[in-house]
């Protein structure tokens, strides 16, 4: 494969914590436009990964390259460069509590782009478009929000600096059915406007389903198989066996449950 279709670069990956070793001889890529889900067991180390990529922890040995260059080469300005192309849509939203959504979303303009304040009006009004919010919808408080709209403003701020890369930590994590069909929708709808790839943790299995490109399934610290859904399920492993295999595998993915 072409280097410039590889968004990120993971070779020999291994990391861990004092004596805990999480990961050991981890390889992955990361396809432009694609949208990769990590799943693993709990400890599997799906977040510590991307707490990887993204630069917050450093690696014991091996490398991981984003855009073509060593995460730790981004340093400066060049990590700041860096931050504008990417996005985080963190598990619980992470909104700042005592900002209204409006200056939730505005945060990462004013930080980055140092921009003018009437075309920062303009691109979080956009952007909460995006979302399905309305320009009433920024004047509240993130205590005013139900999960569903948490989530969504969430995804604008996200998505305020137009990113190529978007990480999405258990996107759909406390919203009810209608609501995670709802989201899964949008991030499918938005996926295909806007062409960003993503790299989604998640153990939801209707989300798997409906949003990945591929899957690369994390266990005994490295890469255990990475595929589309059907490459995945056909593996022979304990935990894709329960996983995939299991009652709530035949009711999200419509098989019947191996015994």
């Amino acid at each position: 494969m072409d280097h410039e279709d590889l968004v990120i670069e993971i070779h020999n990956l291994k990391t861990g914590f004092g004596h805990h070793v999480v990961h050991e001889g981890l390889n992955l890529n990361v396809r432009r436009k694609e949208i990769l889900s990590l799943v693993g067991g709990s400890g599997s180390g799906k977040t510590t990964l991307l707490r990887h990529i993204l630069g917050l922890q450093r690696a014991w040995a091996g490398s991981i390259d984003v855009f073509g260059q060593p995460i730790e080469s981004y340093t400066g300005e060049k990590r700041i460069a860096l931050t504008r192309r990417w996005g985080m849509l963190f598990q619980a939203g992470a909104l700042f509590s005592a900002l209204p959504v409006y200056d939730n979303v505005a945060l990462p303009l004013r930080e980055v782009r140092y921009l003018p304040e009437d075309l920062i009006e303009e691109i979080v009004l956009m952007r909460l478009g995006w979302v399905g919010l309305t320009p009433a919808d920024a004047r509240l408080m993130p205590s005013d929000l139900s999960g569903g709209m948490v989530k969504r403003v969430a995804l604008a701020r996200a998505l305020s600096l137009d990113p190529e890369l978007l990480f999405l930590d258990e996107p759909t994590a406390g919203l009810d059915p209608q609501r995670s069909d709802e989201f899964v929708s949008l991030i499918q709808t938005l996926h295909q406007q806007l062409n960003f790839t993503v790299v989604m943790v998640t153990h939801d299995l209707d989300t798997i389903r409906d949003l990945s490109t591929r899957i690369a399934v994390l266990a005994n610290k490295k890469v255990l198989v990475e595929g589309t859904l059907e490459t995945v399920m056909a593996t022979k492993d304990p935990f894709i066996e329960a996983f995939f295999h299991g009652e709530r595998g035949a009711r999200a993915l419509g098989q019947k449950a191996k015994s």
